[in-house]
């Protein structure tokens, strides 16, 4: 039986879930705000690092920063594609909608993978290879291809290829990302969204966020909710909890994610596509809690040792002593 959780994990998975709650949430706040996806990842980025970086003066966090030429190259790189990541899920919900957007995206963990065995020889074992297979049986179901999509400028398979080209930039954000190490999460955070500051100027329309009107407010969540507040809750609850824990945790956003869009805009997936989603959950989990894909091999039994035949007592004074048997290894 496994132990209970003690109270810093209690606090933890309470963080988290409230995270993953926050994160399900986005896609309204993108949709509601009026705004085109690049200027709605601009302002993200503009409010959320004036909120972060006022988070961060409070909690002293810019004393002894950690940070190094080589970090700060390797956390702008991640900025790059983390900024870029949300401006294709966004354009994503508009393409497609905002469950399977989400669902689509929640492929990132295999694109981890992968990029792992290409760029860094992680060995990509076949119980990996397996739960890859097993999220693409899922994606294929969640995607809901039918022969109309074909046609009429195809804007849904740009949506869904825009959701997967976001999880592809995710996980290469991930992968520069956890190479920073010795800095507080909350930097990385905050220095990713200012590089997004002027590296999304250029295609962002000012003139058009003149109308916005109440969309503002939305904005300004995005960037103080869903990326200062979320971004705490997220970093703070990792340091308590088991990596099981996180992993499980983490389906809290796509189940939000599609709640809203029904509840609000009344999208429903069908029942091909539902199909489709305990495959990518069950591929997720066992992708990052390093489960074995399919039965485990028997184990062979270990053969008893013969026991010695005794030697009479006349052939060992015939003999001479009887030599010491060299001892078994226990390993």
């Amino acid at each position: 039986m496994s132990a209970a959780p003690t109270g810093a994990e209690r606090k933890g998975a309470l963080q988290l879930s409230l995270a993953m709650v926050l994160s399900g949430t986005i896609g309204v706040f993108v949709v509601e705000s009026g705004a085109a996806p690049f200027n709605v990842v601009f302002f993200r980025c503009v409010f959320g690092a004036v909120a972060l970086g006022l988070y961060c003066l409070a909690r002293g966090f810019f004393r002894d920063h950690g940070f190094t030429r080589h970090k700060v190259l390797l956390t702008c790189l991640g900025g790059v594609f983390i900024v870029f990541n949300w401006v294709l899920l966004f354009e994503s919900y508009r393409s497609t909608s905002i469950s399977v957007a989400t669902v689509v995206y929640h492929t990132q963990p295999f694109y981890v993978v992968l990029l792992g065995a290409l760029f860094f020889r992680d060995k990509l074992t076949i119980s990996k290879f397996g739960w890859l297979a097993v999220a693409f049986g899922g994606l294929v179901l969640v995607a809901g291809v039918s022969p109309a999509d074909l046609v009429g400028g195809g804007s849904y398979l740009i949506g869904l290829g825009e959701a997967l080209l976001a999880a592809l930039f995710y996980a290469l954000s991930t992968i520069y990302t956890k190479r920073v190490t010795g800095v507080r999460p909350h930097l990385v955070a905050l220095m990713q969204v200012l590089v997004g500051i002027p590296l999304l100027l250029p295609f962002t329309n000012l003139a058009e966020t003149a109308g916005l009107g109440a969309g503002w407010a939305w904005l300004v969540g995005l960037g103080v909710i869903h990326t200062c507040v979320m971004y705490a809750l997220m970093y703070s609850s990792y340091q308590k909890l088991p990596t099981s824990k996180i992993a499980v945790l983490a389906f809290i956003y796509p189940a939000v994610a599609m709640f809203c869009d029904w509840a609000v805009y009344g999208h429903r997936v069908s029942l091909l596509q539902a199909l489709g989603i305990p495959l990518i959950a069950a591929a997720t989990l066992g992708i990052n809690l390093g489960w074995r894909f399919g039965p485990s091999r028997p184990v062979a039994p270990v053969p008893a040792a013969t026991p010695l035949t005794p030697v009479a007592p006349v052939a060992i004074k015939a003999a001479g002593p009887v030599p010491a048997l060299p001892s078994r290894s226990t390993t």
